[in-house]
């Protein structure tokens, strides 16, 4: 049995694959896959194998999964294009005999508001639907998507959003990474789904101070109301559909859908989850 761990040329597939091999499993039973195996040289020095999986050739997927393997199916980044995509490695998967797929999902997806949410609940859907074994791990809100603010309040001396008292509980990269190589090593997970989040939940006033202790200045938070943030994001050149984006995640955030702590995360990894201000500094 192979644990094959697809998008491992993106950060967190690569860190799944380090993770499997902190956490003991043998580099020969971890296969690293991405859409050009060229790019995977770091984690072949590691002595796994590698290989190609395009999640759009779905015989890229039965070329490589085989019998009673473990698919880690890390999803895609291209919005719109999800559902296709991952519905097409489930099915080549279970045509080729998968055992298990992990699969990384978001908050609540079946139910949730979340504008990143639809894409994921077909998924879901159809994993299960298919009867292969799964474990679904619904991944929270990455602490690294705020890397970008700190160079911006360095400049301004500022972060802008429209989230109000929002919170959001972040957790690392890493620790999302480390949740997918333990989910991936545990058969007992089977028909399990986890939402996975930090363990703190961080409003953007504690994110402007974090930020300003990092770069050691001042740092403010400035909401705004939607329509405000809308009409400066448009100003800086954005296209109406990242606008729409951007304002309607601010306007979940608002709503407390990224801000729950369900304490899975830590149960799972076996430890605390990586604090903001650690979570940032690693970031730069």
């Amino acid at each position: 049995m192979s644990y094959i761990v697809t998008a491992t040329s993106g950060h967190l597939g690569h860190l799944i694959v380090e993770s499997l091999l902190a956490r003991g499993a043998a580099p020969e039973s971890i296969v690293a896959t991405a859409r050009k195996v060229d790019k995977l040289s770091a984690l072949a020095a590691l002595g796994v194998r590698t290989a190609v999986l395009d999640y759009g050739n779905p015989e890229t997927v039965t070329a490589v999964v085989e019998p009673g393997d473990v698919l880690m199916l890390v999803s895609g980044s291209e919005v719109g294009q999800r559902v296709p995509q991952h519905t097409a490695v489930i099915a080549a998967a279970q045509a080729a005999g998968v055992g298990r797929i992990v699969y990384t999902s978001a908050p609540k997806a079946t139910t949730s508001a979340l504008v990143l949410a639809p894409e994921h609940k077909a998924t879901e859907e159809f994993l299960i639907a298919s009867g292969v074994p799964f474990t679904i791990l619904r991944n929270g809100w990455y602490t690294e998507n705020y890397t970008g603010e700190i160079e911006k309040a360095r400049q301004a001396g500022e972060i802008v959003a429209s989230v109000g008292d929002g919170r959001v509980a972040s957790a690392s990269r890493a620790d999302y990474a480390d949740a997918a190589a333990a989910a991936i090593l545990d058969d007992s997970l089977a028909g399990k789904t986890l939402e996975l989040s930090g363990d703190h939940a961080w409003d953007f006033a504690e994110l402007a101070a974090t930020i300003g202790t990092l770069i050691d200045s001042s740092v403010a938070f400035r909401n705004l109301t939607p329509a405000a943030h809308a009409e400066l994001l448009a100003s800086f050149g954005l296209d109406e559909g990242t606008v729409g984006f951007v304002v309607g995640l601010d306007a979940n955030i608002r709503d407390g859908l990224l801000g729950e702590t369900s304490g899975d995360l830590a149960r799972l990894i076996g430890r605390p989850t990586t604090p903001l201000a650690e979570g940032l500094a690693a970031s730069v």
